[in-house]
């Protein structure tokens, strides 16, 4: 039935295919940089810059 409807006309195909790998993308990326993040806690400039910056704000 889905696939009836979903993959009867090739722009809809295109569509669905285009789609869910977007989503893939944005899902597995947001995955990937919690586990990152998650791995190097401690050790990433967000997490110590309070240690070397002084104020609280980024001057240019």
């Amino acid at each position: 039935m889905l696939c009836s409807t979903v993959f009867r006309k090739n722009f809809t195909m295109l569509a669905a295919v285009f789609g869910a790998g977007f989503a893939w993308e944005i899902g597995f990326n947001a995955t990937m940089n919690n586990i990152w993040d998650s791995n190097n806690r401690g050790r990433q400039w967000k997490d110590i810059r309070h240690k070397y910056i002084e104020g609280g704000e980024d001057e240019e």
